[in-house]
């Protein structure tokens, strides 16, 4: 069942997140109000070569913790979807990539962030963009309908994500792509961080366990899945996040990471 009342409480952390960058300001990933913390998961995630000729805005807005757009291989003439586009910056960076003949469409459930995302798009002269609202668990798209899905940072915090995998599946074409950039545990964690909604909102909680996001993804009809980690994380990182892991923070090291997630829709015979 999904939880409405969780959701709502990340719809306001994320559209406080699209008012400061859209103000001037940088938003963050960490726990609770701060917007001045070392950030081990949200920073240094583009190239300046990638970022120097997008509006500012949509780089501050940037709340993943990959950058599935360069791991993604997109190829000229592909349609793609973000699911949790955000501030649009890696929406931005796949039309670059898909180019004139593509097309691009973020999905995001913030009217905040969908506002800076269009601002941004029209900063950015991007027309083959499209922005939709909506939710993970119920795309706005019809089925076999677009050929990789990417996403950032997003999938963590989906409340029904067996749903939100099964709509991946069925928008994919067959032989389309998921490929995401998520955080994913290894190993169990307290129980008590998992029931944390300041970390859950702070890309933290809501983590899938390794082996469980393989077998998720295989139950909704996914092929050929594959996790790559591209940051692991210890306490001395949650601490700098200012993140409140409770008594036992040594408990985390090496159990959250940063990773990329490959998958497939099997092709028709």
């Amino acid at each position: 069942m999904v939880d409405e009342s969780l959701k709502e409480v990340v719809r306001e952390k994320y559209g406080e997140a699209a008012r400061r960058a859209s103000g001037g300001g940088k938003a963050s990933c960490c726990g609770g109000a701060a917007s001045d913390c070392a950030d081990p998961v949200t920073s240094n995630l583009y190239e300046i070569s990638d970022t120097v000729s997008l509006p500012a805005e949509a780089v501050a807005a940037s709340l993943g913790c990959g950058n599935p757009t360069a791991l993604a291989q997109l190829h000229p003439g592909e349609t793609v979807l973000d699911l949790g586009s955000g501030g649009g910056i890696d929406v931005l960076l796949s039309a670059k990539r898909v180019g004139p003949s593509g097309k691009v469409y973020g999905l995001d459930m913030t009217d905040d962030m969908l506002a800076l995302a269009r601002e941004n798009q029209r900063k950015a002269g991007a027309t083959n963009v499209e922005f939709l609202k909506g939710d993970l668990e119920a795309i706005p798209l019809p089925d076999d309908s677009v050929d990789v899905i990417i996403s950032n940072c997003v999938i963590n915090l989906s409340t029904d994500k067996d749903r939100a995998l099964r709509e991946a599946f069925r928008v994919l074409r067959p032989g389309g792509r998921f490929a995401v950039s998520d955080i994913v545990v290894r190993g169990e964690m307290p129980e008590a961080i998992r029931k944390n909604v300041e970390l859950w909102i702070g890309c933290v909680a809501g983590a899938m366990e390794e082996t469980e996001y393989r077998a998720r993804l295989s139950a909704a009809g996914f092929s050929d899945i594959e996790i790559v980690p591209t940051r692991i994380y210890t306490s001395e990182d949650a601490r700098d996040a200012r993140l409140d892991v409770g008594a036992a923070p040594a408990e985390l090291d090496g159990k959250f990471m940063s990773a990329f997630v490959r998958a497939a829709k099997p092709s028709l015979r």
